[in-house]
């Protein structure tokens, strides 16, 4: 499981007196506790599965990056390199419990894929595309630009 593996590596990074990694994996390990926090507070209280599975923890993780790389380019705006170049560090730790990202060759013929599969003929059906997209491939690519190419795709028909 990811979180086992970011406690691991948490503990290698104590022993190492990484501080960078070690208050990056504490915020990690931070943020899929209150994930959990407010997951058992909305479902039902005895509720005997509390942990997150891997794949909300990348949806989490996915957000945490994002969050960094728009602090970094304030930052960068700012002229404050000392603290983009931390938000740079951090994304780089984060990045290593990702699944690695599919390129763009590979994203486009996953779109057609998913286009034939439902039978998605015009942009009404966007939502259809992106949301099988989602399910299999979460973490995997960047929506931003995927839901672009959709929609393109989705145009041209």
């Amino acid at each position: 499981m990811l979180l086992n593996t970011i406690k691991k590596d948490l503990k290698i990074a104590m022993k190492a007196k990484d501080t960078l990694k070690i208050s990056t994996l504490r915020m990690i390990t931070s943020s899929i506790k209150n994930m959990e926090i407010s997951n058992r507070s909305s479902f039902n209280e005895d509720s005997p599965n509390d942990s997150l599975s891997d794949s909300e923890i990348i949806q989490l993780l996915s957000k945490m990056i994002k969050q960094r790389k728009e602090s970094a380019e304030i930052y960068s705006k700012s002229s404050r390199n000392d603290l983009e170049k931390k938000e740079n560090d951090e994304i780089e730790i984060i990045k290593r419990y990702m699944p690695s990202q599919i390129d763009d060759e590979k994203v486009n013929e996953l779109i057609d894929q998913v286009i034939n599969e439902t039978g998605s003929s015009n942009i009404r059906d966007m939502g259809k595309v992106m949301s099988v997209l989602k399910e299999k491939y979460s973490g995997q690519m960047d929506f931003g630009k995927t839901s672009s190419i959709v929609k393109e795709k989705l145009n041209s028909q």
